[in-house]
C-alpha cells in the first residue's frame, strides 16, 4: 500500500503541491470547513461515509441560534452567552461560549455566501423563533422545520460545484478506518486509511479534520441517522487524542413513538422539534395530566435534560418506565388558527400524518431518545487536538462550549463557528509533511477481525439504554462496564480491524465509545446536566480543573 493509493491531484507542477486538508464527514462542520479551506487555496479532500446528505445536520429541525446585527427586542450577545452557560449547568468553557455567541453572525453571513437562506417574517426580516431555555427569540429556521435539510442541501450543492470545478475532491461512501502518521516514530497524523468500493485505500495530507458527528446508535432509541456510530471519536482515541465529558449525552425529550408497527425503513424515529414546545405545545400523560409543572417551574420550556429526565421519572412513577407520554400541539392550532402547524412544521405534519396521527386534532406519543453528545475529542478554540496534525469540529469535538447540556439550536452554530476556526488553525501553521514517503503507516495494525463474536449491536443498544441512559446509578453502570468488557474480548475495540466489512468497524467503534462513556459516568458520582444519577453524591468543593472535565487518554482509559 502506497502513501497515496487513491489518485488525487495535488496542485500543478508550476505551483507545487498545496497544503492538503483531509476533511472526514459531511455534516455542517465538514461541508462548511471544506468550502472555506478550498476558497483559501488549500487542496481539500472531503470523505463521507455514505452520501453527502447522510448526517445529523440533514435531520436538524429547530434551527440555528444567533444574535444578529438587528436582534429581537431586548436580545443581546451577553444574553445568549448567559443562556448557554445556564443550560450547560456551569460546566461550559466560558471563553468558548463567548467565541460561539460573539462570532455567530459572522458565520450566518458566511452561509448566505453559499446559498443558504432563512425564513422571513411578514416585515421581510429574519423570522426568529423561541426555543427552550432561550431568554429571547433568536432561532433562525429554513423551510419551517426543515432547517438542517435546507442548509445541508445548499452547502452540498456548492461542494459539488467546487468538486466539478476542481477546487476540492469529494469521495463518497468512504469509511475511514484508521489515521496514519508521517513516519516511524512520528506522532503527527498525516493521512487516513479508508474503505471504498470494497477495497482499502489511503490518502496522505498535511492535516486531518474530523467532522464525523455523534454516536446516537449507541442507544436503542435515537434521533440520529444510521451513520452516527462514533467513528471520529474512536479514530482519535486510537491515536492517543484526549477526550472529555463523555458522560454527558443529551436525550431529546420528544421523539415520536410510532403507534403501529412500521414497514422496514419507515420506523426511523421522528424528532418533534423543541420549537413545537416553544410555540406552546404541552406534555401530558395517559391520564391527560400536564405533568411538567410538577417537575420544573419552566415546565415544557425547561432545558431539555430536565424535560427528558422528568418524562422518565414520571413514567417510572406511573409504573411504566418503558412507556411514553403525549405531546399536545392541538393547543397551538387552536390559538394560532387552522393551518398554522402545517405551515410552521411541514415536515412533522407530513410524517405524523403518514403514521396515522393528525396532530392538529390529537396528541402525539413521544419518549426521550439519544440526541447529542456534549463530550468528544478535546480541542482548543481553533480545532486543534492533543495530537499534531489532527483537528476536530462539530459534535465529535469537545471545546467545552456545550457544557453538561447543550442549549437548543447551538449545535449547528458550533459546527459553523468552530469549523471555520479549525480551518483558520490549519492555515495559520506550516503543517507540511513530506508526501510520497514509503514509511507512512496506519496506526494499530491488526489481523482480520473475527467473522463472528458475542457482540450484537442491538444487544449493545439495549444495554446502554437500560443501564447508561437517561437515568443512571452506580450499580447499573458497573453492570454495563462488566458486560462491555466481556464483549471487548471478541471485538478488541482499541485495535483497528483489517476487515473490509463496514459494520465490523462501526460495531468496534460503538463498543469503544460505550466503554468510554460508561467509565466517565462511573467516575462522575454527582448528577450534573444531562448526566443524572439516582445515587448522586455531593462532590467536594472546589472541584479541581483536572477533575471538572474528566479528560481521558487512551493510555489511562481502557488498557488494563
Amino acid at each position: 500500500m502506497t502513501a497515496d493509493s487513491f489518485p488525487i491531484a495535488a496542485g500543478s507542477p508550476a505551483e507545487g503541491p498545496r497544503q492538503r486538508l483531509i476533511v472526514v464527514g459531511s455534516g455542517i462542520a465538514g461541508l462548511y470547513s471544506a468550502l472555506l479551506a478550498a476558497e483559501a487555496g488549500s487542496d481539500v479532500v472531503l470523505l463521507t461515509k455514505g452520501a453527502l446528505a447522510d448526517s445529523n445536520t440533514y435531520f436538524a429541525q429547530g434551527g440555528i441560534s444567533a444574535v444578529l446585527d438587528e436582534p429581537a427586542p431586548g436580545d443581546t450577545v451577553a444574553a445568549h452567552i448567559a443562556d448557554t452557560m445556564r443550560a450547560g449547568a456551569g460546566h461550559c468553557n466560558e471563553e468558548a461560549v463567548r467565541v460561539l455567541c460573539t462570532e455567530a453572525r459572522t458565520d450566518i453571513a458566511g452561509l448566505a455566501r453559499f446559498g443558504v437562506s432563512f425564513d422571513l417574517d411578514d416585515d421581510g426580516g429574519p423570522a426568529l423563533g423561541l426555543e427552550a431555555a432561550h431568554s429571547a427569540p433568536r432561532i433562525l429556521h429554513a423551510g419551517g422545520d426543515a432547517t438542517g435539510a435546507r442548509v445541508a442541501a445548499a452547502l452540498i450543492k456548492t461542494v459539488l460545484e467546487f468538486h466539478d470545478a476542481g477546487r476540492l475532491h469529494v469521495i463518497g461512501h468512504a469509511q475511514v478506518t484508521a489515521l496514519m502518521r508521517a513516519g516511524a516514530g512520528s506522532a503527527r497524523v498525516s493521512g487516513v486509511e479508508f474503505l471504498h468500493n470494497g477495497a482499502r485505500h489511503s490518502i496522505h495530507g498535511d492535516a486531518v479534520l474530523l467532522a464525523t458527528g455523534g454516536a446516537g446508535q449507541l442507544f436503542a432509541q435515537t434521533t440520529n441517522p444510521s451513520v452516527a456510530t462514533a467513528d471520529g471519536l474512536a479514530l482519535a482515541c486510537r491515536v492517543g487524542a484526549d477526550v472529555a465529558d463523555l458522560e454527558f449525552f443529551q436525550f431529546h425529550p420528544t421523539c415520536m413513538v410510532f403507534p403501529t408497527p412500521q414497514a422496514d425503513g419507515a420506523a426511523e424515529p421522528l424528532l418533534i422539534s423543541e420549537a413545537v414546545r416553544g410555540e406552546g405545545a404541552i406534555l401530558v400523560d395517559a391520564n391527560g395530566h400536564r405533568f411538567m409543572p410538577d417537575y420544573h417551574p419552566e415546565a415544557e420550556l425547561a432545558p431539555r435534560d430536565v424535560v427528558s429526565r422528568s418524562i422518565a421519572l414520571h413514567l417510572a412513577a406511573l409504573g411504566n418506565p418503558n412507556g411514553h407520554v403525549f405531546l399536545d400541539a392541538t393547543v397551538i392550532e387552536a390559538q394560532r388558527g387552522s393551518g398554522f402547524l402545517s405551515k410552521r412544521f411541514p415536515t412533522i405534519s407530513a410524517r405524523t400524518l403518514q403514521a396515522g396521527i393528525d396532530w392538529t386534532r390529537e396528541p402525539v406519543p413521544v419518549a426521550p431518545a439519544a440526541h447529542y453528545w456534549m463530550g468528544g475529542v478535546v480541542t482548543d478554540l481553533y480545532g486543534r487536538t492533543s495530537v499534531p496534525g489532527l483537528l476536530a469540529a462539530g459534535e465529535v469535538a469537545c471545546t467545552g462550549v456545550q457544557g453538561a447540556n447543550r442549549l437548543a439550536s447551538n449545535s449547528l452554530l458550533e459546527g459553523l463557528v468552530f469549523g471555520r476556526r479549525a480551518v483558520q488553525g490549519f492555515l495559520s501553521e506550516d503543517r507540511r509533511a513530506p508526501r510520497g514517503t514509503t514509511d507512512v503507516l496506519p496506526l494499530n495494525e491488526a489481523a482480520e477481525a473475527p467473522t463472528s463474536s458475542g457482540l450484537s449491536r442491538q444487544a449493545l443498544q439495549r444495554l446502554m439504554t437500560a443501564k447508561a441512559g437517561v437515568l443512571r446509578n452506580g450499580l447499573l453502570l458497573a453492570e454495563a462496564e462488566a458486560a462491555l468488557a466481556a464483549w471487548e474480548a471478541d471485538v478488541v475495540p482499541l485495535v483497528v480491524s483489517r476487515s473490509l466489512d463496514v459494520q465490523a468497524h462501526e460495531d468496534s467503534n460503538l463498543l469503544l465509545a460505550a466503554q468510554l462513556l460508561v467509565r466517565a459516568a462511573r467516575k462522575r458520582r454527582a448528577s450534573l446536566g444531562a448526566h443524572y444519577r439516582s445515587d448522586s453524591v455531593a462532590e467536594p468543593a472546589p472541584v479541581e480543573p483536572s477533575e471538572k472535565h474528566h479528560i481521558t487518554t487512551r493510555k489511562a482509559s481502557l488498557v488494563r
